[in-house]
């Protein structure tokens, strides 16, 4: 929930003007905790409303996103509410009137999640050998990723960009990477090709790329560069969990 809180806040931050209120309420509201974060930011046109939490609304960008995110961060919003058992929505007037961003949760949510996550966790035979390296631009998603695998008991280290990615494998020796494609400085698939020919001696890393590139060259470039899955964000934890249990892979996700 502090990813949450602060992916919102941030959000409301960005497009509000200096000099604006930027409001958080927390309260029990009937059967449910209810949070609030308002802003007298650009608003949200009416049919924008239901798409906001969709990923990647924004307009294309290249390959190495000089010009900013994916557009995730409300996207992780969702996902993170949702597992909690909770709904988020969006509300907003129009066009420079504001918004409010409205989470409702169970009162249980967060001990009944830990407790679940707990009993995932016993169940997952994971050993100290089980090395993740995290690959992302986005400080978001990685910091993300490494809580939900650390909770799962795997070993975990990240890296913001290709040569950083490489230095990492270098020392901590991971078994499964977890590469995003569109990285600054050099791309995941030159990352992808360069760890695969790092490790002449077959004991080579699992490439798991998480990217927001899904058509169908993408899909068959990640092929060719040694990845055995491609998913595109924002990914389903309970599926990547599935994926990193398995010892090859699924040609669904081919």
């Amino acid at each position: 929930m502090a990813q949450v809180l602060a992916n919102l806040l941030t959000n409301a931050a960005k497009y509000s003007p200096l000099g604006s209120r930027i409001v958080l309420r927390g309260a029990r509201e009937n059967d449910y905790v209810t949070i609030r974060v308002n802003d007298e930011g650009m608003g949200i046109e009416p049919e924008m409303l239901g798409l906001v939490f969709e990923p990647f609304v924004q307009r294309p960008q290249s390959l190495d996103r000089t010009g900013g995110g994916l557009g995730l961060g409300l996207a992780i919003v969702r996902n993170l509410v949702q597992s909690h058992g909770g709904t988020v929505r969006a509300e907003s007037a129009g066009t420079n009137k504001g918004s409010e961003f409205i989470i409702q949760l169970p009162p249980s949510a967060m001990p009944v999640s830990v407790e679940r996550e707990t009993e995932r966790s016993a169940s997952v035979d994971v050993s100290a050998k089980d090395r993740v390296l995290v690959v992302d631009d986005n400080e978001d998603a990685v910091d993300m990723l490494r809580r939900a695998l650390e909770q799962l008991g795997y070993v975990v280290d990240a890296a913001l960009d290709g040569p950083s990615a490489l230095a990492r494998a270098e020392t901590f020796q991971p078994s499964i990477v977890l590469l995003d494609i569109g990285l600054p400085v050099m791309d995941g698939y030159e990352v992808a090709r360069q760890l695969n020919a790092s490790n002449g001696d077959g004991r080579r890393p699992r490439l798991i790329a998480l990217t927001g590139y899904g058509q169908d060259a993408d899909r068959r470039q990640s092929r060719e560069a040694g990845f055995e899955h491609h998913l595109v964000k924002p990914i389903d934890l309970g599926h990547l969990r599935e994926i990193l249990q398995e010892g090859s892979s699924d040609p669904r996700e081919r």
